[in-house]
């Protein structure tokens, strides 16, 4: 079966990935220098599927690091890109290393890739390139404008989208999926690989199943005042082994489809949005547990309410995230209980 390349495959939405492919007969090589995760990852992936995927430690900014894994490895046939910094506010507070990492790594990518003639890529871009989209494009289609960034990540992500259709233009050989994200959440039914962040949780339901398991005392609702039905931000939340499985089909897509395009583009999401105080209330259903919160004032940055429209991933990869979310958020408590040993 063909290889893939898979850099960032010891992250969250990474980890899930390389499970998905391995489990469609994709072979697997990971790059990663797990300034953002743990080696331990390639245990849990082992677990799920009976074998190890290849690995190396290395920074994908490192052009001669990168030039020896696709010698060692000469039957890789397209590379999903995930390795970048990701935290908004760490963005804000120390955007050199944003712009440097997240911009770096992408062309130092591309030119390892084009030195060993690989011209299938697929990257990992996400929905904060809309900004808050007007009324007139809820939900968010591939055609709504792009906005100015809100926090350095977000203009990465743009950026990259920039250079990825530029060098498509010089190189026709390129073919590249740009995958926009909307809100990943949840674990594998597993339980043996899920999010598993640094310090305080970036992300909401990260937060939610670390006060269910009383790490943190109370969940704070950054805000209730927005102009949505109960006041709290509404965001498309799609289950993480849902979206893996939309990379497999890019990739499955763009090796054999005839009628692809060079450069093409798909929103992942659901096409529903939830608000930040109903995921409270289905987390509560789903398991049984009261969450104790408070409202506390708007953060800088947030998008009052987006969710996709997500018909041409849909249609044209024949993919779809249908996992009830009380399923998805009772992942999420079963993988925050495996990592805290709770019964």
């Amino acid at each position: 079966m063909a290889r893939i390349l898979v850099t960032g495959g010891t992250g969250y939405i990474g980890s899930h990935t390389v499970v998905e492919l391995m489990e469609q007969g994709y072979d697997v090589t990971i790059v990663d220098n797990l300034s953002n995760s743990s080696v331990d990852v390639l245990d849990g992936i082992a677990a799920i599927v009976n074998r190890k995927p290849k690995f190396a430690n290395i920074d994908c900014s490192n052009f001669v690091d990168l030039d020896n894994v696709f010698r060692q490895f000469p039957d890789i046939v397209g590379v999903i890109h995930f390795a970048a910094s990701k935290a908004v506010n760490e963005s804000v507070e120390k955007p050199l290393l944003y712009y440097r990492n997240n911009l770096g790594s992408l062309c130092t990518l591309l030119e390892v890739m084009k030195l060993h003639n690989v011209s299938n890529l697929v990257f990992s871009s996400s929905c904060t390139v809309y900004g808050q989209p007007d009324e007139a494009h809820l939900p968010v289609d591939e055609t709504a404008p792009i906005q100015k960034a809100l926090s350095p990540y977000g203009n990465t992500k743009q950026i990259n989208e920039e250079i990825i259709n530029d060098e498509a233009h010089a190189d026709k050989n390129l073919k590249a999926t740009i995958l926009r994200y909307f809100n990943p959440i949840g674990a594998h039914p597993s339980a043996l690989i899920g999010e598993l962040p640094n310090g305080v949780p970036q992300n909401l339901l990260p937060y939610i199943t670390q006060t269910a398991a009383g790490i943190r005392p109370i969940l704070k609702v950054f805000g209730n005042d927005y102009n949505t039905p109960d006041g709290s931000c509404i965001r498309d939340y799609i289950y993480v082994v849902d979206l893996a499985k939309a990379h497999v089909k890019a990739i499955d897509h763009m090796l054999h489809a005839k009628d692809r395009g060079q450069v093409e583009v798909f929103n992942l999401g659901t096409g529903t949005g939830l608000s930040v105080l109903t995921l409270i209330k289905e987390f509560e259903a789903a398991t049984g547990i009261k969450l104790p919160y408070t409202i506390v004032g708007r953060r800088e940055g947030d998008i009052e309410q987006v969710w996709a429209e997500p018909r041409k991933a849909n249609e044209v990869l024949g993919w779809k995230a249908d996992t009830p979310i009380q399923d998805v958020l009772a992942s999420a408590w079963k993988w925050e209980k495996h990592i805290r040993n709770i019964k």
